[in-house]
């Protein structure tokens, strides 16, 4: 076998259509393909026309064309591992796989070499594979991102005959870089029903940009180390080797890896031991998608359970492992796994449990079948410097990604457009594995907060988009990596299925008649929607409708409605809730912007027996005539829509809130604090009522009501703290914060004791943090103190790890240059990941422009601020008054530099754009931002192209409020300078 240095890529048997097979040049290539010439002002609009009509055509006419068996082998020889085949072995659609059970042999191995002072990782790579033709075919074609190898491209294809004794020509290979296919055409055509055998090598270089199969490296004791690992979702296996890289495209992986001695090596499946002093293999993979495959080697340890089915190991740096810094992990993972086995009632699939912490990770987390890797900060936690706030969030995101195993992995969403079927469900049951490991945090309460309140103002713009889309307008990687948004992950949450689940008490009923059904392969939307009908049925249930006649308007249409009751003559109506109400709405609907929504709701403290369905645009509810009581709709926020009432109705309310805020339910408090702000600047409130629901807040100590009113105040502070308003607006919060700020002195015995309850701990760091930023003294006085002890003896901080965020950032924003580097100083040497990120947020609260300059400057140094942690570092010094303009200048003078280092269309790219923008109220920042597209308008804008669509209509919105609200805003903050309130 001739075996050629470079990098040799490798196709499965895809065929487009017969006869086709000469493909010298682009010209002919797109000709070929279908794709327009393009010149002169029409070359971008061509561009974009192409790229859809390609891939349409593409995704028309690829089908799998194997039937065989898949085995991959891996080896890596002096460093780390190796990567799998895709086995490319499915049919595009649900029922072809069903039907075939297709499946290859794959034999694939890799050896390389990596140290510190080296960033390459030469992998020879020699596969074998055999397949089963369904049809003739000359062309073959796989997902191959061409970023990260070595040039000249070279390439070293086999196709072996039927007997395996002749190979094949290949007449011509090419990739089609925007569309990441690699296609090779061969000179005769593979013959129906015989199998052939493909034999591939290829060299690549294991590069630190956090995406496919990268490099990590970290200190410790001294010595620079490396970890390779891997991050295949959702698009990046193809940047690794050569794949079917679809989700629909399931396969069973064989994996073998060769690695120095020393390190371990990690995989999906179990270890079956080592072969060898370098050779690792791994049981076979369940039958799962491309993008779960994980692997990883290092000089990791790991603790782990003595229980045997399956077996929990964590894994992590030596040193935080000895520390005990998995222990919590650990403790929590086996009980929130009993939970799921429990709540779907099938057993978790695999033999094993491994979750590690990485130190370079974009994202937060991602579900790998049986290897699921996080960001250090959110899977270690230490009881000495970690908060209550770092442990709710490993252990809810220890159960996001646990719930993965069945809904995502062992059930996968057909394709990208509905990745609310993978990340919606997750995210909601996650919180019911949570609410059961930890049951005295009551965390199910806080999903209004953490998913509703955020989703709410995103899908309120003209630039939101469906649940579901349509499949075919999902094609290019920058567009599958967009659908990873609030909407995807929150939404889901709160719609109306949910209340027909809880109605009838369906849940984990027709979850476990869903994921039995659909085990191991692929649905779409509508799966989901039968299988609830279903449930419905078997249990005499009744509803109005269809379920997928209820479910569809939520789903297959963008936004939310607004259900406006007018207690004086019960009338009920609903309208498309948008936050900007002179916007225009482009984007048709086959429901007209209607939903059928099912409405919770209480009169003077008695909650109304039966759900009432609104199924009209208006309609007359005589029950829902106040006769001089207040009502209230929409109890404890379990539909997914906004409320408004009228006035006399939001009087009575009032007086309520003054009088005794205990009888509306808590989480209502907190409704009707988003809900008036947000119907404010969508001018269907006044802005003075809207800041009327805060005058009860001084008599308040729940968290939830003073979150979201403190959330919603953020936006008046970004609007405003450049304004004349802005005083005015301090002096009010500091009225309203005082009283909260002396209860919880009272409560802690003078900040001595933590308090009992999780979300009183929680409002203990909002009432330091609001009265410090306000100028309540006693406060900056506490800060500063705490801060300046430390400073004195930095090996004994005794700021209690809950205040550690809110004293660090206060004690930094009223001390100087000392007091920044000091805290720089504590970063750098930081050996716990969460004490770390708290000092990373610290340092941009500071009103030194120097110093936040130098600050923006690092992120451009990976070796000073991490990859992972530079967008954050960038919207972090964006947020502070006195770094907005330093970190947008920044963000304009070096995007070509960010977009190559962090765009790999991550998330906290988009998060960037957002972040950096969010103040923007003025007609000159809207035009900078427009003169920012414009220039880079041919680059484009990867994952954050929809993030700067929604900027642009922000900034637009902005101004506008400012105009309209600034003056009434003013007079109200004015009013309020005595002790009267109104």
């Amino acid at each position: 076998m001739v075996t050629k240095r470079g990098k040799v890529l490798r196709t499965e048997g895809i065929k487009l259509p017969e006869g086709n097979i000469a493909v010298p040049g682009n010209e002919d290539r797109n000709k070929y393909l279908g794709i327009p010439q393009a010149n002169g002002n029409h070359k971008e609009a061509a561009s974009k026309a192409a790229t859809t009509k390609y891939l349409h055509r593409v995704r028309q006419v690829l089908r799998s064309q194997l039937n065989g068996r898949n085995k991959i082998q891996a080896i890596n020889t002096n460093a780390l591992s190796v990567i799998r085949d895709p086995a490319g072995t499915i049919s595009w659609s649900k029922e072809e796989i069903e039907a075939t059970d297709i499946k290859m042999k794959t034999l694939l191995t890799m050896h390389g070499e990596l140290h510190p002072k080296s960033s390459t990782l030469r992998l020879y790579a020699k596969r074998k594979e055999g397949s089963r033709m369904r049809q003739s075919t000359a062309t073959s074609l796989a997902h191959q991102k061409d970023d990260y190898t070595e040039r000249p491209l070279n390439m070293f294809c086999v196709v072996f005959s039927p007997d395996g004794a002749a190979a094949l020509i290949i007449k011509s290979t090419w990739l089609q870089p925007e569309t990441q296919y690699l296609v090779i055409n061969l000179k005769s055509k593979l013959r129906q029903g015989q199998k052939y055998q493909l034999y591939t090598e290829f060299t690549g270089e294991l590069a630190d940009d956090l995406s496919g199969f990268y490099r990590s490296e970290y200190e410790e004791d001294g010595l620079q180390k490396i970890v390779a690992t891997s991050q295949m979702h959702p698009t990046y296996a193809r940047k690794t080797f050569p794949c079917f890289d679809e989700p629909a495209l399931k396969a069973i992986f064989h994996i073998t890896l060769i690695h120095p001695p020393g390190t371990v090596a990690l995989s999906n499946g179990m270890e079956r031991g080592q072969l060898s002093w370098t050779k690792t293999k791994f049981e076979p993979t369940k039958k799962m998608s491309t993008y779960l495959l994980a692997i990883i080697v290092s000089d990791y340890t790991y603790i782990s359970t003595t229980q045997k089915d399956p077996q929990i190991r964590i894994w992590a740096r030596r040193k935080a492992i000895d520390l005990g810094q998995g222990n919590y992990a650990l403790n929590v993972t086996g009980p929130i796994l009993d939970f799921f086995q429990s709540y779907y009632n099938i057993a978790y699939p695999l033999t094993k449990s491994d979750q590690i912490a990485l130190p370079d990770f974009y994202y937060g987390a991602m579900e790998n079948w049986g290897l699921v890797t996080y960001r250090e900060t959110n899977l270690l936690y230490d009881p000495e410097t970690s908060s209550s706030r770092n442990k709710e969030k490993t252990a809810t995101i220890i159960a996001h990604e646990l719930a993965h195993m069945w809904f995502g992995n062992l059930v996968t969403l057909r394709w990208w457009n509905e990745v609310w079927l993978n990340e919606g469900f997750a995210s909601y049951v996650a919180y019911l594995g949570a609410d059961h490991a930890e049951p005295t945090w009551n965390v199910r309460d806080l999903i209004v907060l953490d998913e509703i309140h955020k989703v709410f103002p995103v899908d309120a713009l003209t630039s939101s988009h469906p649940l579901s889309s349509n499949e075919d307008s999902i094609v290019l990687p920058n567009q599958i990596s967009e659908q990873f948004d609030v909407i995807s992950y929150s939404k889901v949450q709160k719609l109306q299925h949910r209340t027909i689940i809880t109605n009838f008490g369906l849940f984990s009923f027709f979850l476990q008649t869903y994921l039995n059904h659909f085990g191991y392969s692929n649905t779409v939307g509508n799966d989901l929607w039968h299988h609830l009908q279903m449930a419905v049925k078997d249990n005499n249930g009744s509803l109005p409708h269809p379920v997928d006649r209820i479910m569809s308007p939520w789903v297959l249409q963008m936004g939310f409605p607004v259900v406006t009751i007018n207690t004086a003559i019960g009338k009920v109506s609903q309208k498309h809730f948008l936050l900007d109400a002179d916007s225009n709405v482009t984007v048709k609907s086959p429901y007209n912007y209607e939903w059928l929504i099912p409405i919770r709701w209480m009169r003077d403290g008695m909650v109304q027996k039966d759900i009432w369905w609104l199924m009209e645009k208006e309609v007359i509810n005589f029950e829902m005539r106040s006769d001089g009581f207040w009502v209230l709709a929409n109890i404890n926020v379990t539909g997914y829509y906004r409320v408004n009432y009228d006035l006399g109705n939001w009087e009575r309310l009032f007086t309520q809130l003054n009088t005794d805020h205990k009888v509306i339910p808590v989480i209502n408090r907190a409704q009707l604090v988003d809900d008036a702000f947000s119907l404010a600047r969508a001018q269907l409130l006044s802005t003075s009522l809207a800041l009327r629901t805060t005058s009860y807040l001084s008599k308040e100590t729940e968290y939830m009501p003073w979150q979201s009113a403190l959330n919603n105040l953020d936006y008046y502070y970004l609007m405003l703290d450049r304004t004349d308003v802005y005083q005015p607006m301090q002096d009010y919060i500091k009225k309203q914060v005082t009283p909260l700020f002396l209860y919880f002195k009272n409560m802690t015995s003078d900040w001595s004791s933590v308090p009992v309850q999780h979300t009183d701990q929680y409002n203990q760091e909002n009432a330091i943090r609001m009265a410090c930023r306000s100028g309540v003294p006693e406060c900056n006085s506490l800060t500063t103190t705490w801060f300046n002890k430390w400073m004195e003896e930095p090996q004994q901080n005794m700021i209690h790890p809950n205040l550690r965020s809110v004293v660090y950032c206060s004690a930094i924003a009223a001390g100087d240059k000392a007091e920044w580097e000091f805290g720089w100083s504590q970063f750098k040497i930081a050996s716990v990941a969460n004490e770390a990120n708290k000092l990373m947020f610290a340092l941009a609260c500071t009103n030194n422009t120097e110093l936040l300059n130098r600050y923006l400057s690092y992120t451009l140094n990976s070796t000073i601020i991490r990859k992972q942690d530079a967008t954050s570092v960038i919207t972090a010094v964006a947020s502070n008054r006195a770094g907005q303009k330093l970190a947008w200048d920044f963000v304009r003078e070096h995007w070509e530099y960010m977009f190559t280092e962090y765009g790999v269309g991550s998330f906290s790219f988009a998060s960037m754009i957002t972040g950096v923008t969010a103040r923007f109220s003025t007609p000159a920042e809207l035009q900078e931002l427009k003169e920012f597209v414009e220039a880079h308008s041919a680059t484009g804008f990867g994952s954050a192209t929809l993030a700067v669509d929604q900027a642009l209509e922000r900034t637009r919105m902005n101004i506008k409020w400012l105009q309209t609200n600034k003056q009434e805003i003013l007079n109200w903050f004015n009013s309020q300078k005595g002790d009267q309130m109104q």
